[in-house]
């Protein structure tokens, strides 16, 4: 289970599974609605320095290295906490869990053999979801970290059996490789990160690479495919900016658009925390 508790001052106050957590949240640019004592409950406060990097201060030492969280539509994740402040989980990416599962297990009736690929796929929330749905998935990441704990949160949720490929690789030259081999999708799934680095020494810089690989992957698109899933966490990338990018690679008459702010619900209360962008194109059958 995850709730976001409150946020404000650039930060946000969040429980994960039994535990309460503090994280920097550059969007909470307004005050908090609990007061101190509230915030003061944290078990553990993540404080991110100008360099980039940060730290944790551990204020509850029952807290455990790793635990799991159950989350709809696809079992459990792992939870650790990283030392970049990450958790394993975005929670502003569940609606689009929930949509992928939705299309998939839809679509799977007349596409047995439902491929989808996830690129950046991280500790693969999107990767799950589509498994769990009855896809084949294909999940790639530059990190073998991140890779490994995709595997393990697959054992966590009882997917170990489903037909997912676990792939360490450069995106771009996967993809590369997949059009020479005239490979096919019916869904694929990206959220590039603004800059990265592969094991090998690759670099990835979003404004000068991601049109190029959105060139790549209409190339792999199979002529009955179902979605194609963009979203960012980078500055400038919003909703419009995202579907104007897919409007180039898509067949536009042959579905349809849903772009929109990705954002985490604050429990008791009717406001919610801006956490990125995504544009959905769902394609009709």
């Amino acid at each position: 289970m995850y709730r976001l508790i409150d946020c404000g001052n650039f930060q946000k106050l969040e429980q994960v599974g039994p535990w309460l957590l503090v994280r920097p949240a550059a969007q909470a640019v307004w005050r908090p609605r609990l007061g101190d004592q509230e915030w003061q409950k944290a078990d553990a406060v993540y404080t991110r320095f100008s360099g980039g990097d940060g730290k944790w201060t551990i204020k509850n030492k029952k807290l455990p290295e790793q635990w799991t969280i159950k989350i709809d539509s696809i079992g459990k994740l792992v939870i650790r906490m990283t030392e970049f402040g990450h958790l394993g989980i975005f929670p502003e990416q569940h609606p689009n869990w929930e949509r992928m599962a939705g299309i998939v297990s839809d679509r799977v009736a007349v596409i047995p053999e439902l491929k989808v690929l996830n690129l950046f796929a991280y500790t693969g929330g999107s990767s799950l979801a589509c498994a769990n749905a009855g896809a084949h998935v294909v999940h790639l990441d530059a990190s073998k970290t991140s890779v490994a704990w995709g595997r393990e949160n697959a054992e966590a949720s009882g997917l170990s059996d489903r037909p997912t490929r676990w792939i360490v690789d450069d995106v771009q030259k996967f993809v590369a490789r997949e059009v020479r081999r005239d490979s096919k999708y019916h869904g694929i799934i990206l959220d590039p990160p603004s800059y990265g680095r592969g094991a090998k020494g690759e670099t990835w810089d979003i404004e000068t690479m991601l049109p190029a690989l959105l060139d790549e992957l209409k190339k792999i698109l199979a002529r009955d495919f179902a979605f194609i899933l963009l979203s960012s966490h980078s500055n400038g990338y919003t909703p419009l900016a995202l579907q104007n990018m897919l409007s180039e690679i898509v067949p536009v008459s042959q579905g349809e658009f849903l772009s929109e702010e990705m954002v985490v619900p604050e429990e008791g209360s009717p406001r919610v925390l801006p956490s990125g962008a995504c544009c959905f194109f769902i394609r009709r059958k």
